[in-house]
């Protein structure tokens, strides 16, 4: 994502102030091995300076092994106020020690924490950013309702079972936060906030474009997009599939995720759901 129009590359002083809060929720945008998007929160995502931004890691997790295969980023942050910034990075390097280091492990959230702390800060360079931009919840929740509207119209009968009940349910709940993920044509993640997609049935994830829909419309037809989708009880699951692209459903325009990969991404056992992996006799205690 390079930047257009207003896009710039370096934060000001009030957009360092207002991404410092750990009371947040951060999505960073990595690159498979595979070429593929990928989704993750890492609440601790903030601007170190006007042109860096950092995130300290206390658990392990895919998105840190990408990240050092492949240092382009996507990210996204939101605010408690839905206050919402958008931006790509580069990863540049890790540092166990210095200033940024101790501010993570002497905020409240990790200083009283028992059980785990910050490890490893991660540094990623600023390409560009969006600059704050409010959620439009009035929009979103048109299209919501939009959205709720299109996938209650007759569609496919019988799909096989991608989306497990609980998935479903997740993704249905409107007041859940929801993200999508592709891969732009310069190689660097791409976030959109997508709060109003839904799971159209047990293999397709569908959502109005009646919001945001400069973006929604510049996903190309065919792309795999990644759709990440959390609750504010930190539940959250991970899917991707394959964008069919936007079509009208009783009028609506609307855009259709085909799914075909789910991931648990919550602790203690994060790891695939679906396709379901083969179970491997332990031979090594």
């Amino acid at each position: 994502m390079k930047p257009q129009n207003k896009w710039m590359n370096e934060f000001s002083k009030q957009d360092i102030a207002s991404l410092e809060p750990a009371m947040k929720i951060g999505i960073l945008g990595t690159v498979t091995p595979d070429g593929l998007p990928h989704l993750t929160m890492i609440s601790t995502l903030k601007a170190s300076s006007a042109t860096r931004l950092s995130f300290g890691q206390f658990m392990e997790g895919r998105s840190k092994e990408y990240l050092r295969q492949n240092p382009k980023t996507g990210w996204l942050v939101m605010t408690l106020d839905r206050q919402i910034w958008r931006g790509s990075a580069t990863f540049t390097h890790t540092a166990r020690s210095g200033v940024d280091y101790d501010f993570y492990n002497n905020s409240p959230l990790f200083r009283y924490n028992a059980y785990f702390g910050i490890h490893t800060i991660y540094y990623l360079d600023l390409l560009a950013q969006s600059g704050v931009i409010p959620l439009p919840m009035n929009a979103v929740v048109q299209a919501a309702l939009k959205t709720m509207l299109a996938r209650s119209l007759p569609g496919k009968k019988s799909p096989p079972a991608v989306l497990n009940r609980w998935t479903m349910g997740m993704m249905n709940k409107l007041d859940n936060l929801k993200f999508l993920g592709y891969i732009g044509g310069d190689g660097y993640p791409v976030v959109i906030p997508c709060i109003q997609a839904q799971a159209a049935d047990a293999q397709r994830i569908l959502f109005s474009a009646s919001v945001f829909s400069a973006e929604l419309e510049a996903i190309p037809k065919g792309a795999p997009l990644a759709v990440f989708c959390m609750s504010l009880d930190m539940e959250d699951v991970l899917i991707r599939g394959n964008f069919t692209g936007l079509r009208r459903i009783g009028g609506l325009l609307c855009g259709e995720v085909q799914v075909d990969w789910v991931y648990n991404p919550m602790p203690p056992v994060p790891g695939q759901i679906y396709p379901p992996l083969p179970i491997v006799t332990v031979t090594e205690y």
